[in-house]
């Protein structure tokens, strides 16, 4: 036993509520209090189970090592590479007659990775997912979303006559309005190689074919963001939360864009909270113009009777 392990050992009640009922999360390695959720200790070690082994077949067998398996690779991640090296596994310098037969096995090894039409495409596929993703700051569950989505497109050979780069943009979008991750049209085209209206077919046509359901997005989804990019207070965001709502509940939003609809309602909000942000300001976060602010805001404060010229 280990003195990491003697450590834990030793912890046999809660600080906080005295409580001896501890429970020990190997997956986690934490060492939790049932009664307060206080978490004890959260590095202890995981001995597995037991690692005796008589040969080496019992060896490979109980052997769990190496990177968790992952979607973002076309393989999985669970193809071996051989490494660039002149050494053996000894460390000695590699004999020079061996080192020609190693070279072509490195060659054949990265050939035979990528087997045939449909891995290549998924590799390039999966660099220009992962290109876009991380410019406009996606996190992972979206990419994986996004990458089953691709999957299942070249399952039912939707790919062919579309560009990769579409197809894998318009998988991006649809992840994004599935997992309620705001994201627009144009900042999507922004980074990607495609345009706005080639983005918007090729997602339509890829929603209806794969048969994902999405709910139409709403202008509340893009309150937090806006207003976290335009630096401005709680108060300013409950408040265009509160118009929001309201125009829901008068339908005022039927028919309108909800960036553009989201984008005036902060406008609004800014100015009755004292805190103004110029029109120019929120169309550039919300990827509007000036114009559709202007019209959006003028449509809700009439209708909601809101004085927008109060400073």
């Amino acid at each position: 036993m280990g003195k990491r392990d003697i450590e834990i050992d030793e912890i046999t009640q809660c600080t906080e509520c005295g409580s001896e009922n501890l429970n020990q999360d190997h997956e986690r390695g934490e060492l939790v209090c049932d009664k307060c959720g206080l978490v004890l200790d959260d590095s202890a070690i995981d001995q597995g189970k037991d690692w005796r082994s008589f040969d080496s077949e019992q060896d490979n067998a109980k052997a769990h090592s190496g990177p968790a398996s992952t979607l973002m690779l076309h393989d999985k991640g669970l193809s071996t590479g051989l490494p660039f090296s002149t050494r053996d596994s000894s460390g000695k310098n590699m004999p020079m007659k061996n080192r020609a037969q190693w070279y072509r096995m490195r060659k054949w090894q990265r050939r035979i990775r990528v087997a045939n039409a449909v891995e290549r495409n998924l590799v390039f596929a999966l660099s220009e997912l992962d290109r876009i993703a991380s410019s406009i700051n996606l996190p992972r569950s979206i990419r994986e979303t996004a990458v089953v989505y691709y999957k299942r497109a070249i399952a039912l050979n939707l790919i062919r006559g579309r560009s990769i780069e579409g197809v894998v943009a318009a998988c991006l979008y649809a992840s994004c309005r599935k997992n309620n991750v705001p994201r627009t049209l144009d900042e999507i085209g922004d980074v990607s190689k495609v345009s706005r209206k080639e983005l918007g077919r090729t997602y339509r046509f890829l929603v209806r074919s794969i048969g994902v359901k999405l709910l139409p997005t709403s202008p509340q989804d893009y309150i937090l963001r806006f207003c976290s990019e335009l630096q401005v207070s709680n108060k300013v965001i409950a408040k265009a939360s509160e118009i929001i709502k309201e125009a829901e509940r008068l339908e005022l939003t039927s028919g309108r864009g909800p960036t553009g609809v989201a984008a005036a309602a902060i406008y609004i909000a800014s100015v009755v909270m004292g805190e103004r942000r110029t029109q120019r300001e929120v169309a550039e976060i919300g990827c509007v113009t000036e114009v559709t602010i202007r019209n959006r805001y003028k449509e809700l404060s009439a209708r909601l009777d809101i004085d927008v010229n109060v400073m």
